[in-house]
């Protein structure tokens, strides 16, 4: 036996006795207007918030929103005649740097903390969401969560090689105590509330 083994063989017959994994209460929300307290956390950490019936109507707003954007992108289709919508994944990230607006779904919201979840099934690169200048996330009303606990159970299980957590545009209050919003990241976030899904 090596002395590799040797020392593998003694860690393995030296293992501490297995415990339980302590319960996890069940965290419970009030049941009022999740949408509603999305909206308000969002805004009060620096997002803009729409509620619309249609991509069209986001790409409106957008469009008046973002008028000096030169350089757009989009993993939804229809903004193909404003955006790239074809940006392969294998694509060099460095091609990114000049993003302007990307305009992004998200798989769930989170009420408390206005929290959006995307995984990189949504994303062209995943670089995307931290080096454009301004971002735009287009979530379901009905996928927004109470807690961040309720969205850990939904998101825990699955199969999935990336994912984050975007809530607000990049801030900082490092520098003389003041807050920057655009620190590090995209200066604005804008969140589409769309109600046609």
């Amino acid at each position: 036996m090596s002395s590799r083994e040797q020392i593998l063989a003694s860690v393995a017959k030296n293992q501490p006795i297995p415990v339980a994994l302590p319960e996890i209460p069940i965290f419970s929300s009030e049941k009022s207007d999740l949408v509603e307290k999305f909206t308000t956390v969002a805004v009060g950490i620096g997002s803009k918030v729409f509620r619309v019936n249609s991509l069209k109507e986001a790409k409106q707003i957008l469009l008046k929103e973002h008028k000096a954007s030169k350089r757009i992108i989009s993993t939804f289709p229809q903004f193909s005649d404003v955006a790239e919508v074809s940006i392969v994944p294998s694509t060099d990230p460095h091609t990114m740097e000049d993003v302007d607006l990307a305009i992004l779904e998200a798989h769930l919201g989170v009420a408390e903390n206005s929290a959006l979840w995307v995984t990189e099934e949504l994303l062209p690169m995943r670089v995307t969401p931290f080096i454009c200048q301004h971002l735009a996330l287009v979530v379901s009303p009905k996928a927004i969560l109470p807690l961040m606990h309720h969205a850990y159970e939904q998101i825990g299980m699955k199969d999935y090689g990336f994912g984050v957590f975007i809530a607000g545009p990049s801030k900082t209050a490092d520098i003389e105590q003041s807050l920057v919003l655009g620190a590090h990241g995209p200066r604005t976030l804008t969140i589409f509330l769309l109600e046609e899904q």
